[in-house]
């Protein structure tokens, strides 16, 4: 029999003295450990710099997936079987996938916080939506999430509070879409928005976008097959009326179907165009992009002729000119129909924003831009890597060197954009460091390649083939070993490194 530790004395009455002395010696402890603990925290920490927002990222480590922030540290460990989904990187919410049963095709999920713990209870299980933008890029509607419950499904917030009841067949985001949710009940859809709001009651046969802005409203499908629009503030637009509405923009236009042909409409549903095109494909203002017999033009709301009729397709950049395809090369054509860049790109984009055109090129197998202005004057010829519209800048490989401009398409330093950043990629001689605000260098000039701190302080560097990472204060984290050439991006947090898929969007360490 285990001997049992005595804590009294021979009179069986509590020994004062040793209690104290045992309690006092047990808190020198604690408090060595906690400030051991604090210590190596503040120290690790210390190391990569202050981060300006705590991320956490997906991992995938030893054939199980877990949880890591923006230090590299461990937030959930890898203990689970299936991909760990973050719906906002911004926020320690995850949602995990458990008791899977392969041969029987069941499995159970839970919300858990950064200490594992259940956020959302009571409900069988928890997911959060997926929805992918145009170019199929995978992402999350935020603070929502869908919860079943006895077969149905609703919606709760990220602190677990219902704001949808589990009532409906199905809650699926609109593609492309964001704050748009279909709701299913009874064989009917419906929408509601991230907050738990119907915007439309259940009770269409189907419910499509208009373009890829919620705020210009949602076209829907009757049991009769009869189509209409309803704004997102719940106002009929046009009454289910129509054979098909085309899902393009404009607030005094509308493209429907009517006896099996398209005609254009205004707001009370009157015949504004008829017999002058066979599809339509955009809307600016006045002016609509029309095919007829099989080619793409220009004309006006009097159904007069703008662009001539003899391109595969034609979208509005803005009011004065479009962006057009033609014989598989894009180029641009203005209102009155002179085309003002040439048809010989492989893409070509309108930046809003900045008011100018992206336009691609191959140039010996190589991926190239150019850069015009709102006057189709070329300003910028390179490799466009990013387009900034939230700091305003365009980031351009040029000859192996990036080069930051401003959306006036001057040259400018990295430091006057990249304001998180605490160093900065540098080259010279035909080698990358790194430098500070000031100009001075931190990291020699000894890398083949490199990236600029990425908003965890960490940037990949390459050498003899092979990548590693440096933190924020440019201390190397993992010397280069990796070889990632098959990777479409190059991304560090800590001695974790962003895989293959870029939609998978996880990081490994081997």
């Amino acid at each position: 029999m285990a001997r049992r530790a005595r804590r009294y004395d021979g009179e069986q009455k509590l020994n004062v003295k040793k209690i104290i002395a045992v309690i006092v010696l047990l808190l020198v402890v604690v408090m060595f450990f906690i400030g051991i603990k604090s210590l190596l925290k503040t120290h690790s920490e210390s190391t990569s710099g202050k981060i300006e927002t705590l991320n956490y990222y997906t991992v995938y480590d030893n054939g199980k997936w877990g949880v890591i922030n923006s230090y590299g540290k461990s937030v959930i460990e890898a203990e689970y079987d299936e991909m760990i989904v973050i719906p906002d990187s911004t926020k320690a919410i995850f949602i995990c996938t458990y008791d899977i049963d392969y041969s029987q095709g069941t499995y159970k999920t839970k919300a858990v916080n950064s200490k594992n713990k259940d956020i959302v209870t009571g409900y069988d299980q928890v997911e959060a939506i997926t929805n992918y933008d145009k170019n199929q890029n995978l992402w999350y509607e935020q603070n929502v999430l869908r919860v079943q419950k006895d077969g149905k499904y609703g919606l709760v917030d990220y602190d677990g509070e219902e704001i949808l009841p589990c009532e409906y067949e199905k809650i699926e985001a609109i593609q492309g879409i964001k704050n748009s949710l279909i709701i299913t009940k009874d064989g009917k859809q419906g929408l509601s928005d991230d907050l738990g709001n119907v915007i439309i009651e259940p009770k269409y046969k189907k419910i499509e976008k208009i373009e890829e802005d919620y705020k210009n409203g949602y076209i829907v499908v009757n049991e009769e097959d009869k189509y209409g629009i309803i704004g997102y503030d719940k106002a009929e637009i046009l009454p289910c009326q129509y054979e098909e509405v085309k899902g393009i923009y404009s607030e005094d236009i509308f493209i429907v179907k009517k006896d099996g042909k398209y005609i254009a409409i205004d707001k009370e549903g009157n015949t504004i165009l008829e017999n002058k095109f066979d599809d339509a494909m955009d809307i600016e203002g006045e002016y609509i992009a029309v095919k007829k017999g099989g080619k793409a033009g220009v004309i006006d709301k009097n159904g007069e002729t703008k662009v001539k009729f003899e391109y595969d397709e034609l979208t509005f950049a803005n009011s004065k000119f479009c962006i057009g395809l033609k014989n598989d090369k894009y180029g641009i054509v203005d209102i009155e129909g002179t085309e003002k860049i040439g048809f010989e790109y492989i893409d070509m984009n309108y930046v809003k924003t900045g008011d100018f055109i992206v336009a691609d090129y191959l140039s010996d197998n190589k991926l190239v831009s150019k850069v015009f202005d709102s006057n189709f004057e070329e300003k910028i010829n390179g490799t466009v890597s990013e387009v900034n519209t939230a700091k305003g800048y365009i980031k351009v490989n040029t000859n192996d060197e990036y080069k930051y401009y401003n959306f006036k398409f001057e040259e400018i330093e990295s430091s006057s954009v990249l304001n998180a950043n605490k160093l900065f990629l540098s080259k010279k001689d035909g080698k990358y460091g790194f430098v500070d605000a000031s100009g001075k260098v931190v990291v020699d000039y000894i890398y083949d390649d490199a990236t600029e701190q990425n908003v965890s302080g960490y940037a990949g560097v390459k050498k003899d083939g092979l990548w590693g990472s440096i933190d924020i204060n440019g201390k190397v984290v993992i010397e280069p070993e990796y070889n990632l050439d098959n990777n479409t991006k190059i991304d560090f947090i800590g001695a974790w490194h962003i895989c293959e898929d870029k939609n998978a969007n996880y990081y490994i360490d081997v």
